[in-house]
């Protein structure tokens, strides 16, 4: 199902496969308790790669579930899946990975409301061409700051999203500007952690290219104001990119943008979490989320 403008936040959730186990338990809990959540939000898609996945980018060396596991959940539930291969070093010598072209071939076949998030445009060509019934999304990776270049991205045809860089989230006389149908294709990265000014964002992403492919590289390691404290929620909530629960309803639904990106599959399941009772449940209900998650003992505390 395509997300478009209809007074509702759609929201994209990170763990594809680095947390099936908690969305085996979520999913089935946002379903039959719906009235716990907020009702202008909804699951657009749930995103991730295997580990070591030679296309992958973003983050490396998380996701161990069993594809055929993870499709078969998204299905029951009706949630579009989303693979992040957003490698940004890819040769054409890459394209013939047989583990990536079984992954496709797997999520294509079984549903046309399946995605792939990529960075390189030779991976674009390749999997338009043999696995057209995917969706594309442009990837945060590409580090588009400049809003002219921003809004070149939405025009391509070839995109059904694009993901901007989070410090375009509040540009708002510019993101005024963009037409219904560009709006539409905005999905906003909300939560990011990492430093308003950094300068290595790419760098930070060409790395875990590179170790994503085999190569030999430098642990890139992040030089920004507290970033050896690793991710926080309280920290990522004062960055001047944030954008709130209470912002998306009332000021950016209002405008006619309907996606958001959640960030978190380097994390742990008990942060996810954090996330969802933030974004998506009533307050009143946060309690009875978290004690269902709890019972089920699937809530990863250590």
């Amino acid at each position: 199902m395509e997300q478009t403008e209809n007074g509702k936040a759609y929201f994209h959730l990170p763990g594809l496969f680095e947390f099936y186990e908690f969305y085996c338990v979520f999913l089935p809990l946002f379903q039959k308790h719906r009235d716990w959540f907020y009702d202008w939000c909804e699951i657009g898609s749930i995103y991730g790669a295997p580990a070591d996945c030679l296309w992958g980018g973003g983050r490396a060396g998380f996701g161990e579930a069993d594809p055929q596991d993870v499709l078969a959940l998204v299905k029951e539930y009706d949630v579009s899946a989303r693979l992040t291969f957003s490698n940004m070093l890819l040769r054409p010598e890459h394209l013939t990975d047989r583990k990536c072209n079984d992954l496709c071939r797997m999520f294509a076949e079984q549903s046309e409301s399946n995605g792939v998030i990529l960075y390189s445009d030779l991976l674009l060509n390749y999997l338009q061409k043999e696995y057209p019934a995917f969706y594309f999304v442009s990837s945060t990776t590409k580090v588009i700051t400049d809003f002219d270049l921003f809004r070149k991205e939405l025009q391509r045809e070839e995109f059904r999203y694009v993901v901007p860089d989070f410090r375009l989230n509040h540009q708002m006389q510019q993101l005024n500007t963009l037409t219904r149908e560009q709006k539409a294709k905005v999905e906003f990265l909300v939560n990011e952690c990492c430093w308003f000014g950094c300068i290595d964002r790419k760098q930070c992403y060409e790395t875990v290219s590179k170790k994503n492919l085999g190569l030999f590289c430098e642990e890139h390691i992040c030089m920004a104001p507290g970033g050896s404290r690793g991710y926080r929620f309280s920290e990522a909530m004062k960055n001047p990119g944030f954008i709130g629960a209470e912002a998306i309803q009332n000021t950016y639904i209002p405008m006619g943008f309907s996606n958001f990106k959640i960030e978190g599959r380097g994390l742990g399941s008990a942060l996810i979490l954090e996330f969802l009772l933030y974004y998506m449940t009533r307050p009143e209900y946060q309690l009875s989320v978290r004690e269902e998650i709890y019972l089920d003992s699937m809530l990863d505390l250590f």
